[in-house]
C-alpha cells in the first residue's frame, strides 16, 4: 500500500494506474496499489481494461500543461 505522493515521487513524467484501497473525506485516493505505470498512455490503458470490478485511478504524474492546452484524466469506480 501506498500513497499518491510516494507514487508521484517514484514513477515521475508518467502515466499510471492504480487500485484505490482508501479515501479522504472529499473522497480522494489515499492509499492505493500500483497496477502499472508507463511513458506511454497506451500501456496503462491496456491494463485498465483488465480491471473490471476494481475502483482504479489513472493520473499523469508530470508537469501539466499550459495554458491553452487540454487534458482529461480518468477516475473509475465500477
Amino acid at each position: 500500500m501506498e500513497t499518491i505522493e510516494e507514487i508521484k515521487e517514484k514513477f515521475k513524467d508518467e502515466w499510471v494506474l492504480v487500485e484505490v484501497l482508501s479515501e479522504n473525506e472529499l473522497e480522494e485516493p489515499v492509499n492505493v496499489k500500483l497496477i502499472a505505470h508507463s511513458k506511454n498512455r497506451d500501456d496503462t490503458y491496456a491494463a485498465m481494461k483488465q480491471m473490471k470490478g476494481k475502483y482504479v485511478y489513472h493520473f499523469y504524474t508530470g508537469k501539466i500543461p499550459e495554458k491553452g492546452y487540454a487534458v482529461a484524466f480518468l477516475v473509475i469506480k465500477w
